[in-house]
C-alpha cells in the first residue's frame, strides 16, 4: 500500500533528481511519485495543478495534504532518512526553512541551472 503520493514538477531538474533519489531508497515501495505534467496526474482532480506547480504537494495514506518541506520530510522519513530533514521541521528552524523553501520553489529553474547546468526538462530530457 502506498503510504505517500508526491506530486512534483517533472520539468525541474533538481525536483526530478530528488524524486529519483527518493525512489532509489524506497525499497518497500511506500511512495508513489506523480509528475504534475504527466497523464497520471489527471487521476488526482483534488490536487490543484497551479498550486502543485508552486509548492510540493503530497497525500498521505489517510488523504491528508502535506505541503513543501512537510511533504519532503515525510517522504524521506518513510525511507529511513528523515533525520536529514528533521531539523528543518523543528520549531526553532521551521519558519526560516519554510521561507527558504518557498524562495527555492519560486526560483527552482534558475537554481537548477546554477547547480546542474540544466534549467528545464521535457520528455526528451533536460535542456540548458
Amino acid at each position: 500500500m502506498t503510504a505517500l503520493t508526491i506530486f512534483y514538477d517533472g520539468t525541474c531538474p533538481l525536483c526530478a533528481k530528488e524524486m529519483a533519489a527518493l525512489a532509489k531508497h524506497d525499497t518497500e515501495n511506500k511512495i508513489q511519485t506523480i509528475n504534475i505534467y504527466s497523464d497520471a496526474f489527471s487521476d488526482y482532480p483534488q490536487i490543484d495543478a497551479n498550486a502543485a506547480n508552486t509548492i510540493l504537494h503530497a497525500l498521505d495514506k489517510n488523504g491528508q495534504l502535506l505541503l513543501g518541506l512537510d511533504a519532503t520530510y515525510q517522504a524521506w522519513k518513510l525511507v529511513g532518512k528523515g533525520w536529514l530533514y528533521a531539523p528543518l521541521r523543528w520549531a526553532i528552524f521551521k519558519p526560516l526553512a519554510d521561507w527558504c523553501y518557498l524562495r527555492f520553489a519560486n526560483n527552482r529553474y534558475k537554481v537548477s541551472f546554477w547547480l546542474t547546468g540544466k534549467s528545464r526538462c521535457n520528455v526528451h530530457g533536460c535542456i540548458k
